[in-house]
């Protein structure tokens, strides 16, 4: 037990502040973006409809240094985007924090767009038409009617999202790095701690991203028993 308690007390509890605060950004992108694409596959019918969202859905399926990869070409230093903002801003996503932001993010998507998309799909649509003849514009309608009614399935998964962007490891790794005190998550402490021979270490941060999988992967499974 003084064992135990001596090695929680000497821990370095920054990975785990930061990839709380890493998941936190990457869930609120992934949940504006998927609830805004779920809506658009969910109720529109276009040309290339099912190969978009195909590619949108492409992060489940890609391996993370896949993704991470196509955020480097996308906006690295020697992409368009990145000497853009090197050059106006003297900021580049590249081994900072910000960087593991876009790469949970990027991976987090699918999981809101789908339930996202299901859940807008499973709406009443009388109940949309009952609210547009009271004279409620078509916004009003999808913050009055639409999107409470969807909401408990969006939630599951916006919590499923948490999880994911919380246990990332190869996208960030690639774009973020694992730079100690600045860019190092929660995954990445237990990869350095494993290769550094710290097995007590590595356990105990092993024990509490555990717990916090749990604890989402419980909640999330109470809101689609909602739907």
């Amino acid at each position: 037990m003084n064992t135990t308690n001596s090695l929680i007390a000497s821990a370095d509890w920054f990975p785990l502040v930061l990839s709380l605060k890493v998941a936190a950004v990457a869930t609120l992108l992934a949940l504006v973006a998927g609830v805004a694409l779920g809506w658009v596959f969910a109720r529109k019918r276009f040309p290339g409809h099912t190969v978009l969202e195909a590619v949108f859905m492409l992060p489940l399926v890609l391996p993370p240094t896949v993704i991470g990869y196509a955020i480097l070409v996308a906006a690295g230093r020697r992409s368009p985007l990145g000497s853009w903002l090197r050059e106006h801003f003297d900021y580049s996503i590249i081994f900072s924090w910000h960087g593991a932001v876009v790469a949970s993010a990027v991976v987090a998507l699918p999981l809101v767009l789908k339930s996202a998309s299901a859940a807008f799909a499973g709406v009443d649509r009388s109940l949309e038409a009952a609210a547009s003849t009271l004279r409620q514009s078509p916004f009003s309608v999808f913050l009055r009617v639409t999107l409470p009614l969807a909401w408990p399935g969006i939630l599951a998964g916006t919590l499923l999202a948490f999880a994911r962007a919380m246990g990332e490891f190869g996208a960030s790794l690639m774009v973020a790095g694992s730079i100690p005190q600045q860019t190092q998550t929660l995954s990445m402490a237990i990869y350095d701690a494993v290769q550094a021979g710290h097995d007590d270490l590595a356990l105990l941060l092993v024990v509490v991203t555990s717990l916090l999988s749990v604890t989402v992967l419980v909640l999330s499974n109470r809101f689609f028993s909602l739907r």
